[in-house]
């Protein structure tokens, strides 16, 4: 190979190492500076100290809430702990989360629940929801499905739902009782690929739709698959790119396949999506500084970052911080709720806040 060749070679390759290093980092948040935004009447939520990755809230008030994520590179504070879906009253001035019984047919003391969902089947009321569980210790994915029976603060085990396409999801969103869209955050499964498939920026991952009959990609082109919602009309599918910032736009059709219709770049790493029922505007936690979510410091904590959307389907969205804060109040925000003009903000690892909008 002649001189000239390798020092062409060379060059090639640096520059694309320069280039992704600038991407990887620009994109994590090395440069960003927050500018702290407050609400009035914020309350940290006893009784939650492990974490509150994933909430769903009823109609009526009540909310389920993912706590005790375990994942490789993240932050736990109880790693010894199983996770648990915890229950709470949103008409309650004062929360009081508390532990769901789970029924046979899911091991609890290797329980490491992720995103979740619900569907309410229109006949009799009945609330199934949907968990992303990662088992200890092989942190496989598999998607568990519930029905909730609120007298007695229970949810009895349906099935387990296992899928080669469903080989890391991270956030679901149910439309029907056994059926569902999933986002899959990264296409390799060991976790040294998974880092190298992430500075790359390989664009591998997706969103999959499942039913009994039917397993099939819908949606492609993602570098991380994150959070994902459905409108309250049932038209369009929300999901989150975390690393490219984006909340992408779906028409759904009835045969249950996507159509693509606009991304809107929010500068700062979304996590999971909820939609306001009377408005339909869209809350998510954010993750200003993402690089700190995986070389965590007690010293310099991850913040947390609360972003709404209005107009999404309208040619000029309004994106608008809610709350910022530098990791002395909450730490990794994961997803942002509004219930009766209150705010829930949860976390992938740390607490929950409870905060008046008005």
């Amino acid at each position: 190979m002649g001189t000239m060749l390798k020092l062409t070679l060379l060059g090639v390759t640096l520059g694309f190492l320069g280039e992704r290093i600038y991407q990887f980092t620009h994109k994590a948040g090395y440069f960003r500076e927050l500018q702290p935004i407050d609400l009035p009447s914020c309350h940290l939520v006893k009784g939650i100290e492990y974490g509150s990755e994933d909430i769903h809230v009823l109609p009526n008030g009540l909310a389920f809430i993912s706590s005790g994520l375990k994942y490789p590179l993240l932050k736990s504070f109880s790693p010894d702990r199983p996770g648990e879906i915890l229950l709470v009253d949103l008409n309650e001035d004062v929360l009081h989360p508390e532990p769901l019984k789970l029924s046979k047919g899911v091991d609890v003391s290797l329980f490491n629940p992720h995103g979740l969902s619900v569907y309410i089947d229109e006949r009799d009321s009945t609330v199934y929801l949907f968990v992303v569980n990662h088992p200890i210790p092989d942190f496989k994915s598999f998607v568990e499905i519930f029905k909730f029976d609120e007298k007695q603060k229970s949810l009895l085990h349906l099935k387990t739902i296992k899928h080669p396409l469903l080989q890391s999801v991270n956030d679901i969103v149910a439309v029907g009782p056994e059926s569902f869209y999933a986002t899959n955050d990264y296409y390799f499964e060991s976790l040294p690929m998974k880092i190298v498939e992430g500075f790359l920026g390989l664009k591998l991952t997706n969103v999959v739709y499942y039913s009994p009959r039917n397993v099939r990609e819908v949606a492609a082109g993602f570098y991380s698959g994150n959070g994902i919602a459905i409108s309250n009309d049932k038209r369009f599918i929300y999901a989150v790119d975390l690393t490219h910032h984006t909340i992408n736009v779906y028409e759904k059709h009835a045969n249950w396949s996507l159509t693509f219709v606009k991304a809107i770049d929010v500068d700062t790493s979304l996590d999971n999506l909820s939609v306001d029922p009377d408005t339909g505007d869209i809350w998510t936690g954010a993750h200003p500084y993402l690089y700190k979510m995986f070389s965590y410091n007690v010293e310099d904590p991850p913040g947390s970052e609360v972003i709404r959307v209005q107009n999404i389907h309208s040619d000029h969205p309004i994106v608008t911080r809610v709350y910022v804060n530098n990791g002395s109040v909450i730490q990794g925000s994961s997803c942002a709720l509004v219930y009766k003009k209150k705010l829930i903000i949860g976390t992938v690892f740390h607490k929950a806040l409870y905060c008046q909008l008005e």
